[in-house]
């Protein structure tokens, strides 16, 4: 398993933004699929983005592409989530996870092996 080191949660007011990101300790993404998903207290673990390394393509959850983007940060091996405009429903703990989903799961909590500890985010309204 890949060990995930995540950064970049916090406390921000409705309308503001925030950046998370994502980065593999001591291992890689080659060959990967790294995805971010959150779950707000109290619910299930929903898919936010998703990538793959090594290839093209991103994957987002229900209503979030207008106002969230996922993407690779090359210089750094990182995964970067920036989140904006965001509304008190987006406060949750946001979790990295990576895998090798096959495209039907890559939305899935199923589709990865490998998971952050979470970073929580906050938005007050």
């Amino acid at each position: 398993q890949v060990q995930l080191v995540e950064s970049g949660g916090g406390l921000v007011q409705a309308g503001g933004s925030l950046t998370l990101s994502c980065a593999p300790s001591g291992d890689t993404f080659s060959g990967l699929a790294v995805a971010w998903f959150r779950q707000p207290p109290g619910k299930e673990r929903q898919f936010v983005a998703a990538l793959r390394w090594s290839m093209g393509g991103a994957w987002y959850g229900e209503s979030l592409k207008d106002r969230y983007t996922i993407s690779k940060d090359r210089a750094n091996h990182r995964v970067i989530l920036q989140m904006n405009n965001l509304k008190a429903d987006d406060s949750a703990v946001y979790y990295c996870a990576t895998g090798r989903p096959i495209v039907s799961t890559i939305r899935t909590v199923g589709g990865y092996r490998s998971w952050g500890q979470g970073t929580q985010v906050t938005v007050s309204s």
